[in-house]
Protein backbone atom coordinates (compact mmCIF):
# COMPACT_ATOMS: atom_id res chain seq x y z
CA UNK A 1 0.00 0.00 0.00
CA UNK A 2 1.44 3.32 -0.84
CA UNK A 3 2.00 5.84 1.83
CA UNK A 4 -0.57 8.29 2.19
CA UNK A 5 0.33 11.57 0.89
CA UNK A 6 0.78 14.05 3.63
CA UNK A 7 -1.95 16.90 4.90
CA UNK A 8 -0.41 20.63 5.83
CA UNK A 9 -0.86 22.26 8.76
CA UNK A 10 -1.51 25.76 8.87
CA UNK A 11 -1.56 27.50 12.42
CA UNK A 12 -3.71 30.59 12.43
CA UNK A 13 -1.91 33.50 15.25
CA UNK A 14 -4.91 35.87 14.99
CA UNK A 15 -5.50 35.68 18.68
CA UNK A 16 -2.38 35.52 19.98
CA UNK A 17 -2.85 39.04 18.60
CA UNK A 18 -6.15 39.56 20.03
CA UNK A 19 -4.87 38.58 23.58
CA UNK A 20 -1.97 41.48 22.88
CA UNK A 21 -4.29 44.06 22.17
CA UNK A 22 -6.55 43.91 24.89
CA UNK A 23 -4.12 45.34 27.18
CA UNK A 24 -1.81 46.99 24.63
CA UNK A 25 2.22 46.37 24.89
CA UNK A 26 4.33 43.40 23.12
CA UNK A 27 3.20 40.34 24.79
CA UNK A 28 2.11 38.19 23.87
CA UNK A 29 3.85 37.95 20.91
CA UNK A 30 1.99 36.24 17.38
CA UNK A 31 5.68 35.94 16.12
CA UNK A 32 7.15 34.03 19.06
CA UNK A 33 3.56 31.86 18.97
CA UNK A 34 4.40 31.30 15.00
CA UNK A 35 7.84 30.35 15.91
CA UNK A 36 6.90 27.90 18.34
CA UNK A 37 4.18 26.25 16.56
CA UNK A 38 6.58 25.68 13.44
CA UNK A 39 8.84 23.82 15.74
CA UNK A 40 6.49 21.70 16.68
CA UNK A 41 5.12 20.25 13.64
CA UNK A 42 3.14 23.04 11.63
CA UNK A 43 3.33 23.51 8.07
CA UNK A 44 2.99 27.04 7.59
CA UNK A 45 1.28 30.26 9.54
CA UNK A 46 -1.85 32.42 8.50
CA UNK A 47 -2.77 35.68 9.69
CA UNK A 48 -5.41 37.42 8.76
CA UNK A 49 -4.65 41.18 8.47
CA UNK A 50 -8.62 43.25 8.72
CA UNK A 51 -9.18 46.61 7.36
CA UNK A 52 -10.30 47.33 11.32
CA UNK A 53 -7.20 45.71 12.72
CA UNK A 54 -9.06 44.00 15.33
CA UNK A 55 -6.30 41.53 16.16
CA UNK A 56 -2.80 41.39 13.63
CA UNK A 57 -1.52 44.44 12.89
CA UNK A 58 0.28 46.09 9.80
CA UNK A 59 3.60 45.36 11.69
CA UNK A 60 2.98 41.69 12.90
CA UNK A 61 2.45 40.91 8.97
CA UNK A 62 6.25 42.51 7.87
CA UNK A 63 8.03 40.98 11.16
CA UNK A 64 6.12 37.25 10.43
CA UNK A 65 7.49 37.54 6.78
CA UNK A 66 11.09 38.29 7.58
CA UNK A 67 11.18 35.55 10.79
CA UNK A 68 9.07 32.28 10.07
CA UNK A 69 11.25 29.59 8.12
CA UNK A 70 7.22 27.86 6.75
CA UNK A 71 4.91 29.70 4.17
CA UNK A 72 2.99 33.20 5.21
CA UNK A 73 -1.18 32.75 4.24
CA UNK A 74 -2.32 36.08 4.71
CA UNK A 75 -5.77 36.39 5.13
CA UNK A 76 -7.11 39.27 3.30
CA UNK A 77 -10.29 40.83 2.81
CA UNK A 78 -10.64 42.01 -1.42
CA UNK A 79 -10.10 45.89 -0.81
CA UNK A 80 -7.74 47.95 -2.24
CA UNK A 81 -6.03 48.94 0.54
CA UNK A 82 -5.23 45.17 1.55
CA UNK A 83 -4.25 44.17 -2.09
CA UNK A 84 -1.40 47.19 -2.00
CA UNK A 85 -0.26 46.11 1.27
CA UNK A 86 -0.12 42.01 0.20
CA UNK A 87 1.56 42.90 -3.30
CA UNK A 88 4.06 45.06 -1.34
CA UNK A 89 4.85 42.82 1.52
CA UNK A 90 4.31 39.25 -0.80
CA UNK A 91 3.41 36.75 1.68
CA UNK A 92 3.55 33.50 0.04
CA UNK A 93 0.12 32.88 -0.44
CA UNK A 94 -3.43 35.35 0.48
CA UNK A 95 -6.62 33.95 1.06
CA UNK A 96 -9.42 36.04 0.02
CA UNK A 97 -12.11 35.82 2.78
CA UNK A 98 -15.60 37.79 3.23
CA UNK A 99 -15.05 40.67 6.09
CA UNK A 100 -17.70 42.19 7.61
CA UNK A 101 -16.77 44.72 10.47
CA UNK A 102 -19.77 43.63 12.57
CA UNK A 103 -19.01 40.19 12.50
CA UNK A 104 -17.20 38.00 14.87
CA UNK A 105 -15.29 35.96 12.86
CA UNK A 106 -15.52 35.21 9.38
CA UNK A 107 -19.23 33.63 9.01
CA UNK A 108 -19.26 32.40 5.95
CA UNK A 109 -17.63 31.97 2.53
CA UNK A 110 -16.81 34.40 0.05
CA UNK A 111 -19.45 35.11 -3.29
CA UNK A 112 -16.67 34.52 -5.98
CA UNK A 113 -19.51 33.98 -8.31
CA UNK A 114 -21.27 37.31 -7.27
CA UNK A 115 -18.40 39.17 -7.03
CA UNK A 116 -16.37 37.65 -10.28
CA UNK A 117 -15.77 41.25 -11.83
CA UNK A 118 -13.82 42.56 -8.89
CA UNK A 119 -12.51 39.27 -7.94
CA UNK A 120 -11.06 38.89 -11.11
CA UNK A 121 -9.06 41.63 -11.25
CA UNK A 122 -7.11 41.11 -7.58
CA UNK A 123 -6.43 37.51 -7.84
CA UNK A 124 -4.62 38.76 -11.26
CA UNK A 125 -2.90 41.61 -9.43
CA UNK A 126 -1.75 39.13 -6.25
CA UNK A 127 -0.66 36.41 -9.14
CA UNK A 128 1.26 39.16 -10.87
CA UNK A 129 3.24 40.10 -7.28
CA UNK A 130 4.01 36.10 -7.47
CA UNK A 131 1.44 35.51 -4.40
CA UNK A 132 -0.29 32.24 -4.28
CA UNK A 133 -4.56 32.84 -3.98
CA UNK A 134 -6.38 31.24 -2.77
CA UNK A 135 -10.46 31.91 -2.19
CA UNK A 136 -12.29 31.17 1.44
CA UNK A 137 -15.68 29.24 -0.19
CA UNK A 138 -18.43 27.36 1.11
CA UNK A 139 -18.34 24.07 -0.88
CA UNK A 140 -21.00 24.57 -3.83
CA UNK A 141 -20.55 23.62 -7.51
CA UNK A 142 -21.18 27.69 -8.72
CA UNK A 143 -18.43 29.00 -6.26
CA UNK A 144 -15.68 26.07 -7.16
CA UNK A 145 -16.72 26.62 -10.80
CA UNK A 146 -16.02 30.72 -9.95
CA UNK A 147 -12.61 30.08 -8.46
CA UNK A 148 -11.89 27.96 -11.60
CA UNK A 149 -12.98 30.49 -13.76
CA UNK A 150 -11.21 33.55 -11.98
CA UNK A 151 -7.65 31.48 -12.15
CA UNK A 152 -7.59 31.14 -8.40
CA UNK A 153 -5.24 27.88 -8.15
CA UNK A 154 -6.26 26.92 -4.17
CA UNK A 155 -9.90 26.88 -2.72
CA UNK A 156 -10.01 26.61 1.19
CA UNK A 157 -13.40 24.96 1.95
CA UNK A 158 -15.39 27.07 4.72
CA UNK A 159 -15.83 24.42 7.32
CA UNK A 160 -17.74 26.19 9.98
CA UNK A 161 -21.59 25.18 8.91
CA UNK A 162 -20.43 21.11 9.89
CA UNK A 163 -18.80 22.31 13.12
CA UNK A 164 -21.60 24.04 14.13
CA UNK A 165 -24.12 21.49 13.44
CA UNK A 166 -21.71 19.00 15.27
CA UNK A 167 -21.50 21.61 18.29
CA UNK A 168 -25.49 21.68 18.29
CA UNK A 169 -25.66 18.13 18.41
CA UNK A 170 -27.48 17.92 15.18
CA UNK A 171 -25.98 14.63 13.75
CA UNK A 172 -28.41 14.76 10.76
CA UNK A 173 -27.57 18.01 9.86
CA UNK A 174 -23.71 17.63 10.23
CA UNK A 175 -23.30 14.77 7.98
CA UNK A 176 -25.26 16.26 5.44
CA UNK A 177 -22.62 19.28 6.11
CA UNK A 178 -19.79 16.73 6.08
CA UNK A 179 -21.47 15.18 2.61
CA UNK A 180 -21.29 19.01 1.20
CA UNK A 181 -17.70 19.42 2.00
CA UNK A 182 -16.81 15.66 0.94
CA UNK A 183 -18.46 16.62 -2.61
CA UNK A 184 -17.25 19.92 -3.28
CA UNK A 185 -13.54 18.66 -2.23
CA UNK A 186 -14.16 15.95 -4.99
CA UNK A 187 -15.43 18.13 -7.72
CA UNK A 188 -12.75 20.76 -6.66
CA UNK A 189 -9.82 18.15 -6.93
CA UNK A 190 -11.30 17.04 -10.59
CA UNK A 191 -10.86 20.49 -11.95
CA UNK A 192 -7.15 20.62 -10.83
CA UNK A 193 -7.47 23.00 -7.97
CA UNK A 194 -5.77 22.70 -5.06
CA UNK A 195 -8.33 22.48 -1.67
CA UNK A 196 -7.70 23.71 1.81
CA UNK A 197 -10.16 23.63 4.78
CA UNK A 198 -11.07 25.45 7.77
CA UNK A 199 -13.29 27.28 10.08
CA UNK A 200 -14.47 25.83 13.74
CA UNK A 201 -12.18 22.87 13.62
CA UNK A 202 -10.85 21.05 16.50
CA UNK A 203 -8.86 17.67 17.74
CA UNK A 204 -11.85 15.73 16.38
CA UNK A 205 -13.06 17.06 12.86
CA UNK A 206 -9.57 17.91 11.76
CA UNK A 207 -8.82 14.10 12.02
CA UNK A 208 -12.01 13.44 10.31
CA UNK A 209 -11.78 15.67 7.25
CA UNK A 210 -8.40 15.19 6.89
CA UNK A 211 -9.17 11.42 5.97
CA UNK A 212 -10.42 13.22 2.74
CA UNK A 213 -7.33 12.61 0.30
CA UNK A 214 -8.49 15.50 -1.63
CA UNK A 215 -7.98 17.89 1.36
CA UNK A 216 -4.43 19.19 1.37
CA UNK A 217 -4.24 21.79 3.93
CA UNK A 218 -6.31 22.38 6.66
CA UNK A 219 -5.66 26.06 8.62
CA UNK A 220 -6.80 25.97 12.47
CA UNK A 221 -6.30 29.19 15.03
CA UNK A 222 -8.83 29.86 17.45
CA UNK A 223 -9.30 26.06 18.67
CA UNK A 224 -5.18 25.96 19.17
CA UNK A 225 -4.82 29.39 20.82
CA UNK A 226 -7.55 28.41 23.16
CA UNK A 227 -6.17 25.14 23.77
CA UNK A 228 -3.14 26.46 24.68
CA UNK A 229 -3.87 27.86 27.55
CA UNK A 230 -4.59 24.72 29.47
CA UNK A 231 -1.96 22.80 27.30
CA UNK A 232 0.89 24.87 26.01
CA UNK A 233 0.69 25.96 22.15
CA UNK A 234 3.76 23.28 21.34
CA UNK A 235 2.31 20.39 22.64
CA UNK A 236 -1.42 21.48 21.33
CA UNK A 237 -0.11 21.98 17.85
CA UNK A 238 1.85 18.32 18.44
CA UNK A 239 -2.12 16.99 19.39
CA UNK A 240 -3.42 18.21 16.07
CA UNK A 241 -0.46 17.27 13.78
CA UNK A 242 -1.46 13.86 15.53
CA UNK A 243 -5.15 13.88 15.15
CA UNK A 244 -4.48 14.70 11.26
CA UNK A 245 -2.16 12.35 10.50
CA UNK A 246 -4.25 10.03 11.87
CA UNK A 247 -7.15 10.79 9.64
CA UNK A 248 -4.94 10.93 6.88
CA UNK A 249 -3.58 7.41 7.54
CA UNK A 250 -7.06 6.33 7.95
CA UNK A 251 -8.03 7.41 4.00
CA UNK A 252 -4.95 5.59 2.85
CA UNK A 253 -6.30 2.32 4.57
CA UNK A 254 -10.06 2.53 3.57
CA UNK A 255 -8.38 3.33 -0.29
CA UNK A 256 -6.20 0.03 -0.03
CA UNK A 257 -9.42 -2.07 0.92
CA UNK A 258 -11.41 -0.33 -1.15
CA UNK A 259 -9.26 -1.72 -4.52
Amino acid sequence: MPAPVPIRLGVNVDHVATVRNARGGRHPDPVKAAELAIAAGADGITAHLREDRRHILDNDIVRLKDAITKPLNLEMAATDEIVRIARRLRPHAACIVPERRAERTTEGGLDAAGQAKHLRAVVRDLAASGIRVSLFIAPEPAQIEAAVALGAPVIEIHTGAWCEALAAGDAMAAEAEFERITRGAILAGSAGLEVHAGHGLDFLTAERISSLPEIAELNIGHFLIGESIFGGLAEVVRQMRSAMDRGRAASAVKAGGAR
